[in-house]
Order: structure tokens, then C-alpha cells, then sequence
């Protein structure tokens, strides 16, 4: 089974609320979003975002130029659905982060919560930073988080990296500045918890 097999798998057999990322609010996301500084114009997309409800927060907020890619159709048919007529503000795209395409400097911000662990491969994660370089626009913001050096070995049956900020950081490079660092202790539907690192950096080349 290929990987968009697997999430089309995971979000046609269960419910939005029933996997272990599920969170009824996306505080930290938000937060560190609202800390850019920017604008409810600022151009923001939602990498691997499928069935999250950040989403749906930043349209209630009243931001207006948001994109939200995801490899599994399933999931973003679970938050279009949610979002009902909302949801025409929305660019959705079904990608493949490593290999999709996007206009350059499209965007100001990045975000991925729980999309970055899953590259195990070392060639995936330069694809992804490839693509993070080409969209976001000097000077932009980029928000990654993932499973933090304590947190679980696999998600959803899959491998993962674990990271300390640090290492994280490093993946990405000098072409991006550190700006803020934490871990996230996120309580699952199952009542365990997972340790998350949200790393938010600042691009700062051309």
C-alpha cells in the first residue's frame, strides 16, 4: 500500500476525531500565527491540513487567502463538508507535498502539524524544503511541528523522525532564523499523550 492508500484508508474508515493528531482546537497553531504579526490578508497554507480544524478557525478569524493541501482527498472532503458554504474560500489542493507544485513566493506563512515526521527518507525531506523555499516569499513565516525527541516512535503504523528543535532547524537551514521554539504535550482521543516541538522560523533569503 502506497502512502496516499494509506490516508485514504484512515480517513474513509474513521472519523475526523478518532485519530491519535485529532485536536478539538488548534491553540498552539494559532498562536504562533497570530505572533507573524500579519494581517488577515496574509497568504496561508495549511500543509497536510486534511481534516484539522485550523481551517476552520482562521476563517472565522476572517482571514481570506488560505490554501490547504492534503494527499488524502478523503480528508479534505471531511473539511469541506464542515465548513459547508465556507468552504468556497478555501483553495484545496490533493498533493503530495514532495512533489507538488506551487507559484513562487505564493505564500507568507507555512504550516505543518505532524506532516514533516513522516519523512523518513532523506531525499523526501529535501523535496519538502525545496517547495518550502520556492513558495514562501522572503522574509516569510514557516511553523513546522512534530513529534518532539520524546514523543512516539510511529503514528497511524508509519515510522517517524523524532526531533529536538535543533535538529528540526537544521533540516531547513541558514536560509531560515530560529525566531521561537516549544513542546506541546498533545492529549489524544485515546487519553494518552504525545510530546510535539513547534519550531517557528523566519525566511531570510532571496
Amino acid at each position: 500500500m502506497d502512502n496516499k492508500q494509506h490516508w485514504e484508508q484512515v480517513y474513509s474508515s474513521k472519523s475526523s476525531d478518532a485519530v491519535s493528531w485529532f485536536q478539538e482546537h488548534a491553540d498552539q497553531s494559532l498562536r504562533l500565527i497570530h505572533n507573524t504579526g500579519l494581517g488577515k490578508h496574509a497568504a496561508i497554507i495549511d500543509v497536510g491540513g486534511g481534516a484539522s480544524i485550523l481551517v476552520d478557525e482562521l476563517v472565522a478569524e476572517g482571514y481570506d487567502d488560505l490554501s490547504v493541501l492534503d494527499l488524502s482527498a478523503a480528508a479534505l472532503a471531511v473539511a469541506k463538508q464542515r465548513l459547508g458554504q465556507h468552504a468556497d474560500v478555501v483553495h484545496w489542493m490533493e498533493s503530495d507535498i514532495t512533489r507538488a507544485e506551487f507559484p513562487l513566493h505564493r505564500f507568507d506563512i507555512w504550516h505543518d502539524r505532524a506532516v514533516f515526521h513522516f519523512l523518513t527518507n532523506a531525499e523526501d525531506r529535501h523535496a519538502y524544503v525545496e517547495r518550502v523555499m520556492h513558495a514562501v516569499r522572503p522574509g516569510g513565516h514557516v511553523i513546522v511541528a512534530t513529534f518532539a525527541e520524546d514523543g512516539p516512535e510511529k503514528c497511524s503504523g508509519l515510522p517517524v523522525m523524532r526531533y529536538q528543535p535543533a535538529a528540526l532547524h537544521a533540516e531547513f537551514g541558514d536560509a531560515f532564523l530560529l525566531v521561537e521554539h516549544e513542546k506541546e504535550a498533545h492529549h489524544t482521543p485515546f487519553g494518552t499523550v504525545q510530546q510535539f516541538v513547534y519550531c517557528y522560523c523566519r525566511k531570510v533569503n532571496s
